[in-house]
């Protein structure tokens, strides 16, 4: 097993590409994208079915060397105060297959 941060970053739907791109240009290979996050946070409820993306949630979950995950969380500040969500560090352990 192999030392990682993983980091769970939820944002507002329309913005996946975005954030995604981001990624890429830090050199981040891979992640996950979990679609139609609900819950409640400071600008109020999200549900998992508004008609629009303008009102859905997204979930990018990545794994990386713990060095990178300051690049990461800097990358994704400004979409965070743009629209609000949140991101989470995490220390996990990346089981090799």
């Amino acid at each position: 097993m192999t030392p990682v941060t993983r980091i769970d970053i939820v944002v507002s739907a329309h913005e996946l590409d975005q954030v995604t791109e981001a990624l890429e240009g830090l050199g981040i290979e891979g992640y996950t994208i979990i679609r139609n996050v609900s819950g409640k946070g400071s600008r109020g409820v999200r549900n998992d079915d508004e008609l629009s993306d303008v009102f859905r949630n997204v979930c990018i979950t990545v794994a990386c060397e713990p060095a990178r995950a300051t690049q990461v969380v800097e990358m994704v500040r400004p979409f965070l105060k743009r629209y609000g969500g949140m991101c989470l560090l995490s220390d996990a352990k990346w089981v090799m297959h």
